[in-house]
Order: structure tokens, then C-alpha cells, then sequence
């Protein structure tokens, strides 16, 4: 920058020096900013990635895909990404000093490896759900997260622990309001499975990766991938992981992939507390019916990503509408505790709902009831 002098003041003025003071302002705006990268820009690394940026207390640095078309479609959907640096290797982009935060959004069976190397390049983190699509990449990200330094923030994709609505639900069933719990339930059932034969268009070497949702080894089968946000929630509210779980499903009519279609599980809490999940994806396109539920002695609490609701009798029901993705609730509260530098660890927890999943699909896979300590000791 050009020194300033006499001769300087007395040929600018005063506007000179206006503009000199804007500018800086603007460079220490920028400077102080969370500069994120983004490993993954596939449908949820761009929608996320957009809620970040949205936030003007972020700045996008980085952005990190295998794929050209992946990072192609990033640069023109996510604000600002096409000014922001592009790396094929996540490792790159870790190396960076420039970057404080990164949105992990990749294929599940990854989650464990790039958290891994996220913390050990000692970055805030927010991952996306779950922690891993079996018990030994869940037990590798626990791993990590233990020795992850205590000063960067953790985050994970289970929205509904930020979400207004949830937390109202949290609240009277903590206040006892809602008497003795007698039992707890989330329903996932959706649209989502092809149920009919279909030709990925790209090449052998790519197609299972592409279509990562479809298959176990990838995605952890859909009671990882998708119905962990219900068993999030169920943990949380009971408060503990199960000791046990039973259940039966299976493949009715799916046409790709090796994944189920179809489950109901019982999971056994301490203390007798029934917890119950009963998921599909078979439903016609854009059927939607997801909702978590506590059946009280004085009332039964309900809540979706719609809507919160407490019913205490016919003449007494209160609900209270959503207003606006839960994932943007998620997404400020991360940035607050980066910014405020009050940090928190949310990997155990993560790792606690992502290992409630893989018991409940053992138990459909082997037909017999799986306590807690068979399932980790299975890897």
C-alpha cells in the first residue's frame, strides 16, 4: 500500500482518506470472517453449503470434489463458489491455512476417514449424518474425536437437536409436564427406492459410488443413511443408547441396489422404555410421512420438520408451524460457536445414534434380537 504523505493528503482531501477507510473496513470484514471449505459437492454439499454462505459471517475458500461435473454444478449453484479455490485431493484442501471450518458432505463410508483428517489438520468440523456406514468406520471416528482439540467446534448433520420445534418437544418432556414416558416412536416413511429396473449412466468404475444411497457397503443401507435422524432422536429423548434391539424387514420390491425397503424395529432403553421405528421407502414419489413421537401418562408430544404439536385431550392441543429447514438452524448455531469461540463436540452423540442404526439393522439382518455389546463387538 502507498504510504500516506503530505503531498498525498493534499491532492486527495479528506475523500481520500474515506476511501482508504472503507476499504480497509472491508478487508478486516472479510479477514475475520469463518472461511469454510467444502468436501463433497454433490446434492447435500451444495444445499448445505449454500445455507453456509448465506450466512454473512462465512466466506467460501475452498471447494472439493473427485468429480468435474460435481465441482461444475457447485461453482454455479452455491454463492460465490466460483470465486473459490478447487481441489480434487481432500487432503489439499486441509493443508490450507487459509480454511477454519469444513463441511464434510461425502458418501457415508467416507465420514470416518476425511473426519479424521480433518481433525487431525485441526479444523472446526460440521460432518454430515451418520458417522459412518459400519461399526469399525464409526469406531475410527470416535477415535478422533476423542483426541480432536477442545477449542474447534464439532458439528453433525442431525438437525433436529437445533430445531425450535424439537427443542420445545425437549422441554416439556423434561419439565415432566407430559408425565412418565411410556413409550417412543419415529416413523420414516417415504418415497425414495427405484421400483424399476434402471441404467446408471456412468462408466463401471464410477457407478456404485455415484449412486453411494443405494447400497450397504456405501451408505450403511437406509436405516443409517436416512433413518439415524429418527434414532437421533429417540436417543436423545430417552436420553441414553438402547441395551438391545429385535426387528424384521427386508427387500420387497426394490430395483437397484442391495439395500432393504422395508423395517420395524423395537429397541429396548433402560428402565423398560420401548423405543420404536418403522421405516420405509417404497411410497409413491414425494410421499412424506416422518414424524417422532412420546406417548406420556399426561399427553402424547409429536414433531416433524412441519410442525410441533402436544396433545393433552381434545380441548387441549397446542401446535406451533416451523419456519424455515431446521438445517439452517444447525448450520447458524455451528457458526455461533465458532465465532463466540464456545465450542462443542457433537461426534459422540453422532457416533452413539449412527452405532443405535447399525444395531437395529442387525437385528433385521440376523432375525434375532442384538444386545448393545454383541453389535460392538462385531468389529
Amino acid at each position: 500500500m502507498e504510504a500516506i504523505t503530505r503531498r498525498t493528503l493534499l491532492a486527495g482531501g479528506s475523500a481520500s482518506l474515506l476511501q482508504m477507510s472503507a476499504q480497509t473496513a472491508l478487508r478486516a470484514q472479510a479477514n475475520s470472517a469463518v472461511v469454510l471449505g467444502i468436501i463433497g459437492t454433490g446434492g447435500r454439499g451444495r444445499r448445505v453449503g449454500t445455507y453456509f454462505v448465506e450466512d454473512p459471517r462465512v466466506r467460501l475458500g475452498a471447494i472439493c470434489d473427485i468429480y468435474p461435473d460435481r465441482i461444475d454444478e457447485a461453482k454455479t449453484q452455491i454463492p460465490t463458489a466460483d470465486g473459490a479455490r478447487v481441489y480434487k485431493d481432500y487432503k489439499e484442501l486441509l493443508a490450507s491455512t487459509e480454511i477454519d471450518a469444513v463441511l464434510i458432505a461425502t458418501p457415508v463410508f467416507l465420514h470416518p476417514e476425511h473426519f479424521e483428517a480433518a481433525v487431525n489438520a485441526n479444523k472446526h468440523i460440521y460432518c454430515e449424518k451418520p458417522a459412518g456406514a459400519d461399526v469399525a468406520g464409526v469406531k475410527r471416528l470416535i477415535a478422533a474425536a476423542k483426541r480432536a482439540d477442545a477449542s474447534k467446534n464439532i458439528a453433525f448433520g442431525f438437525q433436529q437437536r437445533h430445531s425450535p420445534e424439537y427443542l420445545a418437544a425437549l422441554k416439556v418432556l423434561r419439565s415432566g409436564d407430559n408425565g412418565e414416558t411410556l413409550m417412543i416412536r419415529s416413523d420414516w416413511l417415504l418415497g425414495g427406492a427405484r421400483l424399476t429396473p434402471f441404467k446408471s449412466p456412468y462408466p463401471p468404475e464410477q457407478e456404485k459410488i455415484r449412486h453411494w444411497g443405494a447400497w450397504k457397503q456405501y451408505s450403511g443401507d437406509f436405516i443409517v443413511e436416512q433413518d439415524c435422524h429418527g434414532v437421533d432422536v429417540l436417543n436423545w429423548w430417552a436420553q441414553a443408547h438402547p441395551l438391545a434391539a429385535s426387528g424384521q424387514g427386508g427387500r420387497r420390491k426394490r430395483a437397484y441396489g442391495d439395500n432393504m425397503d422395508h423395517l420395524s424395529v423395537l429397541y429396548e432403553y433402560p428402565g423398560g422404555l420401548p423405543g420404536y421405528l418403522n421405516a420405509t421407502q417404497l411410497g409413491v414419489k414425494n410421499y412424506w410421512d416422518v414424524k417422532e413421537q412420546v406417548f406420556g401418562t399426561e399427553g402424547v408430544v409429536t414433531v416433524t420438520r412441519q410442525y410441533y404439536e402436544w396433545f393433552r385431550g381434545r380441548d387441549s392441543i397446542q401446535r406451533v408451524d416451523s419456519k424455515r429447514d431446521v438445517t439452517i438452524d444447525a448450520v447458524k448455531i455451528f457458526v455461533d460457536g465458532v465465532v463466540d469461540a464456545k465450542p462443542g463436540n457433537e461426534a459422540l452423540s453422532a457416533a452413539e445414534s449412527t452405532l443405535t442404526s447399525l444395531l437395529g439393522r442387525l437385528a433385521v439382518e440376523s432375525g434375532r434380537r442384538v444386545t448393545w455389546d454383541q453389535m460392538m463387538r462385531s468389529a
